[in-house]
C-alpha cells in the first residue's frame, strides 16, 4: 500500500516572502524560495490526515489538489500551526459529520478558547470540528492495513511540540530545537527525516543548520529533508552546500513512504 507524504508548507511563522514582499537572502526568480507556513499531509487509501492547519492552508490544498480530509492533527498551539482551522469547514460540510482532531492537552486548551465555534453549535451555525486527545500512538486501518503515527514531544523553545513517526518510515519534526536523549532511539536509521531547520545562526526555540547536520549524523536517515526555512535559506545556495543526504524542501514536495 502506497502512502504518500506531502509538504504542503515549509516556511517559518512570516512566510517566504514576508508579508511586506522581502524576501531576504532568497532569490524570488526561483520558484522553490516561495514558502508558505508548515504544514503537512498523508495521503492514502486508508486515512487522508493533514498535520497542522497553517495560515495558508486554503491554497495549499487547491495547490495540492487535495479535496478530502478525514482527520487533523496538531503539533503545537502556536499560529502559524493552527490558525487556518476556519478551512476545514468545507470538508466537514461536505462529509455532514465533524471531523476528528488530535491534539495534546495544551493544545486543546487553546483551541477550545480561540476556536470554540468550531467545537460548539451556535444558533444557524454547527460545530465541525470533534477533539480527541493525542495518545502516544494513533492507528488506522482498513482492510487489512494501517498507518501508524507515533506523537513524540521535543522541545521548542518555552514549550513542546509534538513530532510524528508514520510507519516506522518518516519523522515530521517541524518545530523543534530539542530531540529527547531518551527518544533519540525512535528517530534512527529512518526513510525520511523532514526538520526543522530555521536559519544557519543558532535559535532559542528552533534547530539551526549545525544541529541538523549533527543530529543527521546521529540517526542516519537516508534522507533528511529541511522544512521550516526563513529568508536567510536560498534553495539554490542550500542545495550547493548541503552534504548528499540533506535537501531543503519545497512547497509541495511529495515522496512515497
Amino acid at each position: 500500500m502506497k502512502i504518500k507524504f506531502i509538504i504542503l508548507g515549509c516556511g517559518y511563522s512570516f512566510g517566504v516572502p514576508k508579508a511586506d514582499g522581502s524576501w531576504g537572502k532568497c532569490d524570488p526568480r526561483e520558484k522553490k524560495n516561495y514558502r508558505t507556513r508548515c504544514s503537512a499531509f498523508i495521503k492514502s487509501k486508508i486515512k487522508n490526515v493533514i498535520i497542522d492547519t497553517s495560515p495558508d492552508i486554503r491554497n495549499q490544498l487547491i495547490n495540492n489538489n487535495i479535496s478530502n480530509i478525514d482527520c487533523v492533527i496538531f503539533s503545537h498551539k502556536h499560529g502559524d500551526q493552527i490558525h487556518g482551522i476556519n478551512d476545514l469547514r468545507i470538508f466537514s460540510l461536505k462529509k455532514n459529520h465533524k471531523i476528528p482532531v488530535y491534539a495534546d492537552s495544551d493544545t486543546a486548551k487553546y483551541l477550545r478558547s480561540s476556536f470554540s465555534y468550531c467545537f460548539n453549535n451556535f444558533p444557524g451555525y454547527r460545530a465541525i470540528l470533534k477533539l480527541k486527545h493525542l495518545k502516544k500512538k494513533i492507528s488506522f486501518k482498513k482492510n487489512g492495513k494501517s498507518i501508524s503515527i507515533k506523537s513524540i514531544a521535543v522541545q521548542h523553545g518555552r514549550i513542546l511540540s509534538r513530532s510524528f513517526i508514520i510507519n516506522k518510515s518518516c519523522a515530521y519534526v517541524s518545530d523543534a530545537n530539542k530531540i529527547y536523549s531518551k527518544d533519540l532511539k525512535y528517530f534512527k536509521n529512518l526513510k525520511y527525516l523532514v526538520i526543522d531547520c530555521l536559519r544557519y545562526n543558532p535559535h532559542p526555540s528552533h534547530f539551526n543548520l549545525s544541529d541538523v547536520i549533527e543530529l543527521t549524523k546521529i540517526l542516519n536517515p537516508k534522507k533528511t529533508i529541511l522544512t521550516n526555512l526563513n529568508t536567510d535559506m536560498d534553495y539554490n545556495y542550500l542545495s550547493k552546500i548541503l552534504p548528499k543526504n540533506i535537501v531543503p524542501g519545497y512547497d509541495g514536495m511529495s515522496f512515497y513512504i
